[in-house]
């Protein structure tokens, strides 16, 4: 596939470096980089990794017909600041798509960047999809599968906050029936993963390590 990647961090640099070897042609741009509309032109895929913060200068740029994938996560008190009309729906990737002017799917947001390229020395991980375009979720389920991970659909774009920080199976690198466990667990409280993504973000601001150990010591 003929694939843009808008984000050159840890996470857009993985997948390029992942894509390109499975034999996908990629571009990799940042959202001040060259111009967007020249980085999207004709891809098949666009895969959107840079803060919640930046998403505003992509506005309606994007083609109609392309797979728009969201690998971003909102937060506020370490990086992108408070946005408030995400706020007041509390639901990162249906903001997103609400700015992009197109469907998005969110995925590898729940997984770190170097569990993503170290994948051969985990068993196999599961990765959360969710979107509202059940052919684009087609495509990315195949993605993931080629990337060498199983896929599990948590259902529309309003239901992607099951995946985001403060949720239990944020960065947790578990097996497709754990993951299923959790996601039925979670219910419909959607409050309270807001509300430990926000007691995470402390933690990440005052000691990252450590924070990475207590999502390692969640797998349990």
């Amino acid at each position: 596939m003929n694939i843009a990647i808008i984000g050159s961090g840890e996470m857009g640099g993985c997948l390029a470096a992942m894509l390109i070897k499975l034999g996908h042609t990629v571009s990799v741009a940042n959202s001040r980089g060259p111009a967007i509309e020249e980085v999207v032109e004709n891809k098949e895929v666009i895969i959107v990794s840079i803060p919640q913060k930046n998403i505003p200068t992509l506005s309606k740029r994007f083609p109609k017909d392309a797979v728009v994938i969201d690998t971003g996560n909102y937060y506020p008190n370490l990086r992108d600041g408070n946005i408030p009309a995400l706020d007041q729906s509390g639901i990162d990737s249906l903001w997103v798509q609400e700015q992009l002017g197109v469907p998005v799917v969110k995925v590898f947001n729940s997984i770190l960047a170097t569990s993503l390229k170290d994948k051969s020395t985990h068993k196999r991980i599961a990765l959360a999809v969710s979107g509202d375009d059940a052919k684009a979720k087609e495509v990315v389920f195949k993605m993931v599968e080629d990337l060498g991970f199983d896929h599990f659909d948590i259902g529309t774009i309003a239901q992607s906050w099951k995946q985001q920080p403060g949720s239990v199976i944020y960065c947790r690198d578990i097996n497709l029936e754990e993951l299923k466990r959790r996601v039925d667990t979670m219910g419909n409280d959607m409050q309270a993963v807001i509300t430990k993504r926000k007691a995470d973000e402390v933690l990440m601001k005052n000691d990252y390590p450590a924070y990475l150990e207590y999502l390692q010591r969640g797998l349990q």
